[in-house]
């Protein structure tokens, strides 16, 4: 049976408002009020864009500043259907919640915690009346639930908009039980409480960990069916997320965690007093020792074990997973070093995990060590033999292909298709494009088949849906896609065939074989893949890299995708530019 989907997701379009009145809530919080006539629907360029909507109580708009107060240079390039973030050096982008959306008025409020630091906080204490504003967004409201006997809503100040949000306008009719941790009491403010709500203030630093976790630990824990919404600096909501999880052992489609904003470690003051040197030094390439060695802590249990019991020593570490004390002692100094574990040289108060072991205690961090992003890059050990001799470094490494390997490994492919699920985000080009008008059969393939089916269903667009795929992968997706009992589990005829992301994993070889069965079922074959990295990625520069390790090609472009789709019978159509660098190709039988 499939999950419930968990968000509704909005057009993406690019937006100036203008500041109407800036005023202090709190001596922490300062709400920006701003309008203009693109929160209406409006028209740029020719193309009509809808009206802003921000439904969802916690919905994100990304605010778009300039570290050189060029803003115009820094602005993303508007889709008819999205956004595209082509490459600017000094963008900087926040992502900041709606306090309250007044359509009648053709007002947006956003609130600022007043903290002296970072690039939205200083636009908000320079804002006058008429200065302009830039955003993007929301690309998504998140649904609650229908029948909830409670909710929990958890944060910090950074998390008081959403949380006072939610209960001015009431998305479910069921008691909330607020907990915010705050600097100082001059940041409480009045909420919206009804009967049987409670609200618990804590004072702390911004960003304790130890004390947001405590907080949680001593709310009651409520009979019924409930929900928890948390939303705080991303490393404190770690212990959070895990007592929830392991302890209350809340069900995903009843717990939301985000982390609102990170903390960045000052550094040492020998750091200080050497940056200046530094940039004599020549650079570096840093070594994947690091890596490896946090690789093997996770796959051995050593960060798990920490976080459960604080305090062990070495000794009762290595007989707890299972490990020789002599195996332990040869990670510990560099997990030491690199701040995975505290406390290696000190025999008295025990180990215990350092920021970074923190940070991998989420399951996105830990993917990236063990997961299947962790696999590729293993495989590039064999790059250099790849270059010379041609074939994938992952066919060199394991003896196959990955498509081979996803193919018969359900875990495998459900990383893939979770990796797809910021795709359904970029659909609205393809959802609206005139094809499906007389569209009646859909045949689906690829990791990405169950964002293009949740994508078809926000846009009312409801052909008859089939799956191509094999035994394992059809397993794991029915598990991801709305509305199972509308789609036929298996390959026939259509009018229409979607491939999302299917080639990204399949080599040239396969790719054309891939085509070439489509062919057999259809006459028009619609390309879902990425042509160029994403330009908001810090790992931008890599993309290609990966897509080499996976392939044996470098990130397919347009010109790329039309000679494999040539060499199978299809002639390209058109491209429809989907943004964040995915295109949308439609093919013809020739």
């Amino acid at each position: 049976m499939a999950a419930q989907r968990a968000y509704t997701t909005h057009p993406l379009v690019l937006r100036r408002v203008t500041v109407r009145s800036v005023h202090q809530v709190t001596p922490r919080m300062r709400r920006v009020v701003l309008g203009g006539e693109e929160l209406a629907a409006f028209t740029r360029d020719g193309t009509g864009h809808p009206a802003f909507a921000a439904p969802g109580f916690d919905d994100h708009i990304k605010l778009i500043l300039a570290a050189d107060g060029d803003v115009h240079a820094a602005l993303p390039a508007q889709l008819p259907h999205g956004i595209e973030w082509t490459p600017a050096e000094h963008r900087l982008t926040r992502d900041y919640t709606p306090r309250r959306v007044d359509p009648e008025a053709g007002e947006l409020h956003l609130d600022f915690v007043v903290h002296g630091d970072g690039p939205a906080e200083a636009w908000s204490a320079a804002a006058r009346e008429g200065d302009e504003l830039w955003f993007v967004g929301p690309k998504s409201s998140l649904r609650l639930p229908e029948r909830l006997d409670w909710i929990q809503l958890v944060g910090d100040e950074t998390a008081l908009p959403a949380i006072g949000r939610f209960l001015d306008e009431r998305p479910l009719d069921a008691p909330a039980h607020v907990l915010v941790t705050v600097s100082d009491d001059s940041a409480r403010q009045e909420l919206a409480l009804r009967e049987g709500d409670t609200v618990t203030w804590v004072v702390a630093e911004p960003g304790d960990a130890e004390a947001l976790e405590a907080a949680v630990r001593a709310l009651p824990v409520e009979a019924g069916e409930g929900y928890v919404w948390a939303a705080a600096e991303s490393r404190a909501l770690l212990p959070v997320r895990r007592y929830l999880q392991r302890e209350q052992k809340l069900p995903k489609d009843r717990l939301n965690v985000t982390g609102y904003w990170h903390r960045e470690e000052a550094p040492a003051p020998e750091a200080e007093a050497t940056a200046d040197a530094a940039v004599w030094e020549p650079a570096r390439i840093p070594s994947p020792l690091p890596w490896l060695v946090a690789r093997a802590a996770l796959q051995l249990g050593v960060v798990d074990a920490v976080a459960d019991a604080p305090g062990l020593s070495a000794v009762a570490l290595a007989a707890r997973v299972g490990v020789p004390v002599a195996g332990i002692g040869v990670l510990l100094p560099l997990l030491s070093s690199y701040g995975v574990v505290v406390g290696a040289d000190d025999g008295a108060s025990g180990l215990r995990l350092g920021p970074a072991g923190e940070e991998l205690l989420d399951e996105h961090e830990r993917e990236e060590y063990t997961g299947h992003e962790a696999e590729l890059l293993l495989a590039l050990t064999h790059l250099a033999p790849a270059l010379r001799g041609g074939g994938s470094p992952w066919r060199l490494a394991s003896g196959g292909t990955l498509h081979e390997a996803v193919a018969q490994d359900a875990e495998r492919y459900g990383e893939l298709v979770e990796e797809c699920e910021q795709l359904v985000f970029l659909l609205g080009g393809l959802t609206a494009d005139p094809l499906w008008e007389s569209i009646g059969t859909c045949l689906l393939t690829g990791p990405g088949s169950a964002s293009v089916a949740a994508a078809l269903d926000d846009a009312r667009r409801r052909p008859r849906l089939r799956v191509a795929e094999d035994a394992v992968p059809v397993a794991v997706l029915r598990g991801h896609v709305p509305a199972p009992d509308r789609i036929d589990w298996t390959a026939g005829p259509a009018d229409v065939a979607v491939a999302a992301k299917a080639l990204a994993h399949r080599t040239d070889e396969e790719a054309v074989l891939l085509l070439a069965r489509l062919a057999g079922w259809t006459r028009t074959a619609v390309l879902v893949e990425a042509s160029r990295p994403d330009g908001l990625s810090p790992h931008a520069a890599e993309a290609a890299l990966h897509a080499y390790a996976a392939t044996g090609s470098p990130l397919r472009d347009s010109a790329a995708i039309a000679a494999l789709a040539h060499r199978s019978g299809w002639e390209v159509e058109r491209t429809i530019a989907l943004g964040w660098g995915t295109e949308a190709t439609v093919l013809r039988r020739a």
